[in-house]
């Protein structure tokens, strides 16, 4: 019988919730929602020396602003498996009693080694060249472990309560194969693995001990995770296995990196910012905050959709899906293998085609702040006609101001490009024709400022439309030039028309 599809995000409360992390919690979010299964958020807080405060509450409302939000775990309602925090979790002693089987079984053993001694191993392995030191199959028969020591000793330490961790015996020269969802079959030798360490010498497990503990007990069914997890993965195998547990093993897949808009490497902290929660809240460990996505003006809904496509392919030529239409398309196995290029303008241009689904109405409400803070007072249906107007312009909503100014304010200066290549004697002229025709508009609407400004035209001859936008402006490019004209409405327009002309 098929398990029920049960996924689990697991991040460390070591730092605000980044690009890749969100991308792992949507990928599992996306497949457990495809399958009718269930999405879990699992804090694995195991390394407290990097614990990092309001990390935990920023990671769940990041998860919440995205509306990728888990059906149990931290943040989200208890379910049958609770606690969902690792620290909590130890208290039950569950990570020990796997432990104490891998010991039992002769697949671990006791580590004494001080930080001394094991500065020493690496210094003679250094010096012997070699490339990758590590504690090891090979290694370990020279250092403090219970493979080396005399059984009394080992007993003596203990009962001592001296120092020490629990570390996973590796075998020295086997094949260790698994297939990854993503990737397919992966082989790799022993010898490339390293004993990890399992318990620490607090007590605490190790990300190697504890995910596997929790995912059992939690009856994870598949575990989604970062392709910075594929070497660990061999001796997580052997856990699996020297547990007696290789059927209860969720099916892997490791995600791909996200990488810079170069393609050369993995994408920076800078790009890949989320956003902050609550926004006076820092990570104490960078010099500067970062402004997230949030903070940078982008739609959750078009957020998600730039991140789904970060190294997963629907099948289509379509690029902007619903979270539900996502869901329905996403197979685990149409990820890619290889590193997807974050592009910064696609992500704008993402940000926009939501931007030009909202309403006018609740674009004019997303505008009114920055019209407050700018202490400019005008109507709904006046700032709904601006929206309408400027939206085919901007990427965000805090674009609007910068992008359409001029129809709440009167230019204080006009595009010098514009007015030194075009501006001459006869322009004068020109233009004092179109305000004695404009004046004479008693329905100030796009058809009849249409007609005014070609029967102008009629009387003078080709009239400049830019230079015509410059005067009333002060910039050289916009929406439609007409409907703009009706917008800012007859006695403004003539007005600004007169001062500009004075002025030349």
């Amino acid at each position: 019988m098929e398990k029920r599809v049960r996924v689990r995000f697991a991040p460390s409360p070591t730092g605000g919730l980044h690009m890749g992390g969100v991308r792992t919690a949507l990928f599992n979010y996306l497949f457990a929602k495809k399958h009718g299964g269930d999405f879990i958020l699992r804090i694995e807080d195991t390394d407290q020396t990097r614990f990092v405060q309001g990390a935990e509450e920023y990671i769940i409302a990041a998860l919440k602003w995205c509306r990728i939000e888990p059906n149990e775990g931290v943040g989200f309602g208890d379910g049958p498996h609770k606690p969902y925090r690792q620290s909590e979790r130890k208290e039950l002693g569950i990570y020990k009693t796997y432990a104490d089987k891998l010991i039992a079984s002769g697949h671990a053993y006791y580590a004494f080694d001080t930080e001394a001694d094991l500065d020493a191993m690496r210094k003679r392995l250094e010096a012997a060249k070699v490339v990758a030191p590590q504690y090891n199959a090979v290694t370990r028969q020279n250092m403090h472990n219970s493979l080396t020591l005399p059984e009394d000793e080992v007993k003596k330490l203990l009962a001592a309560g001296t120092k020490h961790v629990v570390r996973l015996k590796v075998p020295r020269n086997e094949e260790i194969r698994f297939n990854d969802i993503i990737r397919g079959w992966v082989t790799v030798n022993s010898s490339q693995v390293d004993d990890k360490v399992l318990l620490k010498s607090d007590g605490m497990p190790t990300y190697h001990l504890a995910h596997i503990v929790d995912d059992i007990e939690m009856k994870i069914s598949h575990a989604v995770r970062g392709e910075e997890w594929l070497p660990s993965a061999p001796a997580h195998i052997l856990i699996y296995k020297y547990l007696g547990l290789e059927n209860e093993m969720p099916k892997l897949a490791h995600l791909p990196l996200i990488l810079n808009p170069d393609g050369n490497g993995k994408i920076s902290k800078r790009e890949a910012r989320f956003p902050v929660f609550p926004l006076s809240w820092q990570d104490p460990r960078e010099a500067t905050p970062y402004i997230g996505y949030k903070e940078s003006g982008y739609y959750p809904e078009a957020f998600i959709n730039i991140l789904a496509l970060l190294g997963w392919n629907p099948g289509t030529n379509e690029e902007i899906f619903s979270v539900e239409q996502l869901a329905a398309l996403f197979e685990m196995e149409k990820v890619h293998k290889s590193g997807a290029k974050f592009d910064p303008e696609k992500a704008k241009w993402f940000n926009q085609q939501y931007l030009r689904k909202k309403t006018d109405k609740e674009l004019a409400e997303a505008f009114a702040p920055v019209l407050k803070e700018k202490g400019i007072n005008r109507d709904a249906d006046f700032v709904e006609a601006f929206c309408r107007l400027v939206k085919e312009k901007v990427h965000f909503v805090h674009e609007f101001w910068e992008q359409g100014k001029y129809v709440f304010e009167s230019p204080t200066g006009y595009d010098e490009k514009v007015m030194t290549k075009k501006w001459n004697e006869k322009s004068k002229e020109i233009f004092t024709a179109v305000i004695t025709n404009f004046k004479t508009v008693s329905d100030w609407s796009i058809e009849n400022i249409t007609k005014s400004f070609h029967d102008a035209e009629a009387q003078v001859g080709k009239i400049d439309m830019q230079l015509l936008r410059v005067l009333v402006t002060g910039v050289a490019g916009g929406p439609q030039l007409f409907d703009m004209l009706a917008l800012i409405g007859k006695e403004e327009v003539l007005k600004r028309m007169e001062i500009a002309i004075s002025k030349k």
